[in-house]
């Protein structure tokens, strides 16, 4: 499966912290907990980075990320991602990561803002989807 699904959908418009998996030069993975979003559409899972950030970084060399997500509440409800980042947006982002910030911490503002960062949103399309839901 390729599709956001609903189920899925509600991983990522939850209050779910989402690991993000990037490829160093060497192939390596790199892992970073971040917070996630979803597109208006739906069809794509957004990301806000500061430009220069290892993730950013990587990304920028090499589009192929994977992401894993559970949910806080019950972590056997969780998806497991595979994707490319298709484009970087900096338009935006700064109110972007505002409302992520509103989400996760319910504060009106990022406050882990460097003077001087640039903000940008990852969009990421996924390639392979897998969501796991407890067993009932």
């Amino acid at each position: 499966m390729n599709q956001i699904t609903e189920p899925v959908a509600r991983l990522l418009k939850g209050k779910n912290f989402a690991y993000l998996s990037t490829l160093m030069k060497d192939g390596s993975p790199q892992v970073t907990p971040t917070w996630v979003d979803i597109d208006k559409d739906g069809n794509s899972i957004l990301v806000n980075t500061a430009e220069g950030r290892i993730k950013h970084k990587n990304v920028s060399r090499d589009p192929r990320v994977a992401i894993s997500i559970s949910d806080q509440n019950n972590p056997y409800n969780m998806v497991s991602i595979r994707g490319r980042v298709i484009e970087q947006i900096s338009e935006d982002a700064d109110e972007h990561t505002d409302r992520l910030a509103k989400k996760y911490l319910d504060m009106d503002k990022y406050p882990y803002r460097s003077p001087n960062e640039k903000r940008v949103i990852l969009k990421i399309k996924p390639e392979k989807v897998f969501h796991q839901q407890p067993p009932r």
